[in-house]
């Protein structure tokens, strides 16, 4: 089945296919099946933002489409940066680096102990039909004082699950755990699943 993700994040496709390709997925994105306009993200939850991106890139591309919102959570700033995650550091409206959004973390969080949070991923998948359903899956951690290793993108240098930060961990041991890797293989099931 060919299914277009609706998104232009590389690292974010790049998961997308590593994941789904040996589920018998053919991922493209959504430039490559036409769809250019960027779709802004009105919703007030993870899950509504993907079934918004969800349903606008079916209306133009009307074809299978998987959308992903996912971002971090930190216990101490009661949620945030949530839906907010990739512009958390924004000013005046302008993109956010990673960089940028993890010195920003981390500077909230100077002084403060308890450092558990949790990433989140909602994934909505529309049919070729127009249906959709979505999952939502999570993964528990805490965040490092400071960046550890060179993989991974967006907090996985702060993210660390069971002591080892996302951006230290192969491919392979990062999706076993990850919120993504756990959404995208309960959606494959789920698909096979459901008419």
């Amino acid at each position: 089945m060919v299914v277009v993700i609706a998104s232009e994040n590389k690292g974010k496709i790049q998961e997308f296919k590593r994941i789904l390709k040996p589920l018998g997925f053919d991922v493209i994105s959504k430039s490559d099946a036409g769809m250019n306009d960027d779709i802004l993200e009105t919703g007030s939850s993870f899950e509504e933002n993907a079934r918004i991106k969800a349903m606008e890139t079916y209306k133009v591309v009307n074809m299978p489409v998987i959308a992903d919102d996912s971002g971090l959570e930190v216990l101490a700033l009661n949620g945030a940066p949530g839906i907010y995650s990739a512009r958390y550091s924004a000013d005046n409206g302008l993109n956010a680096t990673a960089e940028s959004n993890n010195k920003k973390l981390l500077k909230e969080l100077d002084g403060v102990m308890d450092r558990r949070a949790r990433y989140v991923c909602a994934l909505c998948f529309v049919n070729s039909s127009g249906k959709c359903f979505s999952i939502v899956e999570t993964c528990e951690g805490e965040i490092a004082n400071q960046p550890e290793g060179n993989g991974g993108f967006g907090y996985d240098p702060l993210f660390k699950f069971k002591g080892v930060s996302f951006a230290n961990m192969s491919s392979e041991e990062k999706d076993a755990v990850s919120h993504r890797g756990k959404a995208l293989l309960t959606l494959a099931k789920k698909i096979g699943e459901w008419k």
